[in-house]
C-alpha cells in the first residue's frame, strides 16, 4: 500500500563490535609494546643523572640533583672519540652497501643477465653465512691486503656481509615498479646509468631509505668485529669502546649510563628522522613482492 511505510532493515551490529574489540586489543598491545621498548631507555637516561648511592639506593626514582658532570665525564672518557669512529664507520658501510646492492638489484630486475637466477640464490644464500665463522680467515685476509687495524676493515667487512640482504630487500621493490617511466627515458635517449641514476633510484627512495637505516643499525651495534679487526684504541667504535671504557669508570655506574645514551641518541634521532620512508618501503616492497 501506499501509506504504509518502510520498514528499516536490520544490520547486525556483530562485525562492528568484533572490529571495535580487535583495534582495541591492538592499541593495547602497542601501547604495552611502546612501553616495554621506551621505559628501559627512559630509565637508562635517568640513572645517568644520578649519583651512584641514588642509583643503587633508589634506581626507579627520578634524580634529586641532575648530575650533567656525568655526561661531561663520560665525554671526556673517550665518548667523543668513539663516536666520531662509528659516524665515519657508520657512514661509509652505508653509502658503499647502498650502492652495490642497488645497482645489483637493478641488473637482476632490469637486464637480461646471464646465470641470473643462479646470481640470486648464491647472494640469498650469503645471508646464511655466520660471520663468527670466517673470523681466521678473514683476519689473514685483512693483514694481507693491509687494511687490518684501520676504518676500511670495518667497512668492507660490514658491506660484504650486508649486501646479500640489501639486494633482496631492494630487489624485492623493484621488482614492482613499473616500466613506463623507464621506456620513456629510452625514447628520450637516455643511457642505461642515466635512467637507473635519474629514475631507479629517485622512485626506489623508499626502500633505499629502509635499506640504509637497517645497514646504519647493523654497522652502529655491532660488535665481533670491531673487537677483532680494530686494535687501536684510537680507531675503536662505540660498541667496543664502551665495553673498554667500563674497566675505567670502575663502579661508576651512572657515568657509564650517561655514555649508553649518549651512543644511543644517534640511532634514536636517525630512525626519527626516516621513519615513515622507512615503514613506506618496507610495507611496499615486501607487501606487493
Amino acid at each position: 500500500m501506499a501509506g504504509t511505510a518502510a520498514r528499516p532493515t536490520y544490520r547486525g551490529g556483530g562485525d562492528g563490535v568484533g572490529s571495535s574489540v580487535g583495534r582495541v586489543v591492538a592499541y593495547v598491545l602497542l601501547i604495552v609494546l611502546a612501553v616495554a621498548i621506551v621505559y628501559p631507555l627512559v630509565w637508562m637516561a635517568l640513572n645517568g643523572f644520578k649519583s651512584n648511592a641514588e642509583l643503587f639506593g633508589d634506581p626507579w626514582g627520578l634524580p634529586t640533583t641532575w648530575r650533567w658532570e656525568n655526561f661531561g665525564k663520560a665525554w671526556s672518557l673517550g665518548v667523543v672519540r668513539y663516536l666520531a669512529n662509528s659516524v665515519i664507520v657508520t657512514g661509509a658501510s652505508v653509502v658503499t652497501t647502498i650502492l652495490f646492492s642497488s645497482m645489483a638489484a637493478y641488473a637482476l630486475t632490469r637486464h637480461r643477465i646471464p646465470f641470473a637466477g643462479p646470481i640470486t640464490v648464491l647472494l640469498l644464500g650469503g645471508m646464511m653465512l655466520a660471520p663468527t665463522v670466517a673470523l681466521i680467515p678473514l683476519f689473514r685476509l685483512l693483514q694481507a691486503i693491509g687494511i687490518f687495524n684501520t676504518y676500511w676493515a670495518l667497512v668492507v667487512l660490514y658491506t660484504a656481509f650486508r649486501i646479500p640482504f640489501t639486494v633482496f630487500l631492494i630487489r624485492a621493490y623493484m621488482i614492482t615498479l613499473s616500466r613506463d617511466m623507464e621506456d620513456a627515458a629510452v625514447v628520450d635517449g637516455a643511457s642505461r646509468w642515466q635512467i637507473f641514476w635519474l629514475v631507479i633510484m629517485p622512485i626506489s627512495r623508499p626502500i633505499i631509505v629502509s635499506a640504509a637505516l637497517l645497514q646504519a643499525l647493523f654497522s652502529w651495534n655491532e660488535f665481533v668485529f670491531a673487537l677483532v679487526f680494530i686494535n687501536d684504541t684510537e680507531l675503536k667504535t662505540l660498541p667496543v669502546g664502551l665495553l673498554a671504557m667500563q674497566g675505567r669508570v670502575l663502579s661508576d655506574w651512572p657515568v657509564l649510563f650517561a655514555a649508553l645514551t649518549m651512543a644511543s641518541i644517534p640511532m634514536i634521532l636517525l630512525f626519527l628522522a626516516g621513519q615513515r620512508q622507512f615503514i613506506r618501503g618496507l610495507a611496499e616492497g615486501f607487501g606487493k613482492g
